[in-house]
């Protein structure tokens, strides 16, 4: 390309054209007034978004969740989109315009740029979708702990490197990612307008600089380096606090920790917890002489240990290194009157638990549970979802890390099996796992009656789960004689299995509608059947 020349001086109206275009592009800018959005969906997308800020334990300030409500329900459409959009731009921390072209650039936005060491915080990002376009929205930083390769537009992607620089690990002192689990979504809606959710965790305290390039797919970036801000982070130190947690007779125990800031947000840090903490429940377990970090402030401390303690519920407040004395007190012990509290419901895997590294997770990540919540008996049920990498638990025995006063004993509920029509069955104390001439799950029986008989024959303990889930009836008389369907996952073919001597133990109740449960077991005992309720 040669050098222009001061005679090659652009032509009056193109430069006209060109002043015309910038001004167009700065009208274009990301906190312009509120953009024109329909209210019902973009309504619909905001309580998405609530729900997923609940469940990461970074809820919206209450007076901000009622303004949410209360725009909503303004008759005038274009007021309450406008009201929506100016409580939720607080909190967002980039603004990302994907022009009619697909091009993507991005503005720094409101949201102070606060986070705290050792954990995460979470941001809204603005997406003012005038292409319609569903694709995924991306981000990308050099600082994120994943590796950073730049392409062409300061885009670049994750690759696997087995040695960082000391440089490196230095940069990467945050990990940075969109959150897209249910209830969010993977891709864009295609609405003119939609939030959606960035974390941003930090390793370290202090003053920190991250870039963040947004795009949603390559070759979508704006041209001129505009598709990534760089932000100034201030992170807020964390202290250790050492945990002292005894039972009521002194002794060193385990207890659940419900923690929460004022502004209602839980520690840990809930969507970046690593077993034995689980992300999908509020509260983490420690044991006496455990450390956990907290930034400077007060917070709401709830202790628990299950159903036979008091709840221990306090302030706290935090300026550095501290150590907290819980002494946990019991208002009833059944098991003075030999009645031990247990749990033969379990699952370590397929609900909400993880995938990967792991299917599930593992029995030394099952005990602090087990022992937060005092359990003397707790049978955890391998079941269909990741049952092959699961069943490596089962012994037929009671775990090795159990104790003498807490057995956990890894057993069966045949659900996802092919008899899972017929009710899902759960067996407890069984010596052989696999039933005679199988080696996949597919090869089990299509019916319950067999499964049964072959776990007595073992001198297991059976019974049916969830019973009353198929079983609906509309009448709340017990009993009564409406013919339920039969047509869900629950105690279908109790009916017929307890006609058979000593075949069913017990039936589960209490976790699906009581009509539906115990309409069935109230016609069973008027038959003379004595089939306990579990």
């Amino acid at each position: 390309m040669r050098r222009r020349r001061t005679s090659d001086a652009l032509p009056l109206a193109v430069v006209a054209l060109a002043g015309l275009t910038f001004a167009l592009q700065a009208q274009e800018h990301p906190h312009a007034p509120p953009a024109t959005v329909p209210l019902q969906p973009l309504a619909a997308q905001v309580r998405r978004l609530e729900s997923a800020l609940g469940f990461l334990g970074e809820p919206l300030p209450p007076a901000e969740r009622r303004a949410l409500s209360d725009a909503v329900a303004l008759a005038d459409e274009a007021a309450a989109v406008a009201r929506i959009q100016s409580v939720l731009d607080r909190h967002v921390l980039a603004s990302v315009r994907i022009n009619p072209e697909s091009r993507v650039r991005v503005e720094p936005g409101s949201a102070p740029p606060a986070l705290v060491e050792g954990g995460t915080r979470t941001f809204l990002v603005k997406v003012l979708n005038d292409a319609g376009s569903t694709a995924p929205l991306r981000v990308r930083s050099p600082n994120s702990g994943r590796v950073f390769i730049p392409a062409q537009g300061g885009v670049g992607s994750p690759e696997p490197k087995m040695v960082l620089t000391d440089r490196e690990v230095r940069e990467r002192w945050a990990d940075i990612s969109l959150y897209t689990e249910p209830p969010m979504r993977p891709r864009l809606s295609g609405l003119a307008v939609e939030y959606v959710v960035l974390q941003i965790y930090s390793r370290d305290a202090g003053q920190r600089t991250a870039t963040l390039a947004f795009d949603i797919g390559q070759g979508t970036q704006d041209i001129g380096f505009r598709n990534d801000i760089d932000v100034l982070f201030t992170a807020a130190p964390s202290h250790p606090i050492r945990l002292r947690v005894l039972d009521e007779t002194g002794r060193p125990a385990t207890a659940a920790f419900l923690i929460a800031d004022p502004a209602k947000r839980l520690y840990p840090s809930v969507s970046k917890r690593l077993a034995p903490d689980f992300y999908f429940q509020p509260q983490v377990y420690r044991t006496d002489g455990d450390t956990l970090r907290l930034p400077a402030g007060t917070f709401d401390v709830t202790v628990s240990r299950g159903p036979e303690y008091f709840v221990d519920r306090r302030q706290a407040v935090v300026s550095g290194p501290a150590e907290w004395l819980v002494r946990l007190a019991r208002w009833i012990n059944p098991a003075q009157s030999g009645w031990y509290p247990g749990d033969h419901h379990i699952h370590s895997a397929g609900c909400s638990h993880y995938e990967n590294p792991t299917e599930g997770v593992l029995p030394k990540d099952m005990w602090p549970q087990i022992r937060g919540e005092a359990l003397s008996v707790a049978s955890v049920l391998t079941w269909g979802p990741s049952y092959y990498f699961q069943k490596q638990f089962f012994s037929g025995r009671d775990h090795p890390l159990s104790t003498a006063d807490t057995l956990m004993h890894y057993d069966l509920e045949v659900s996802g099996f092919p008899s899972s029509h017929a009710g899902h069955v759960v067996l407890l104390g069984l010596q052989n796992q696999d039933y005679p001439g199988t080696t996949r799950l597919e090869h089990w029986p299509t019916w319950t009656l067999p499964i049964l008989r072959w776990a007595r024959a073992q001198n297991a303990v059976t019974g049916y789960a969830h019973s009353g889930w198929g079983l609906e009836v509309r009448s709340a008389a017990l009993p009564n004689y409406e013919m339920p369907a039969f047509d869900g996952i629950g105690a279908n073919e109790f009916i017929v299995a307890v006609t058979e001597p000593g075949l069913v133990d017990f039936i589960s109740a209490g976790d699906t509608p009581y009509v539906w449960e115990l309409n069935m077991w109230y016609h069973i005992l008027n038959t003379g059947f004595r089939t306990r309720l579990s």
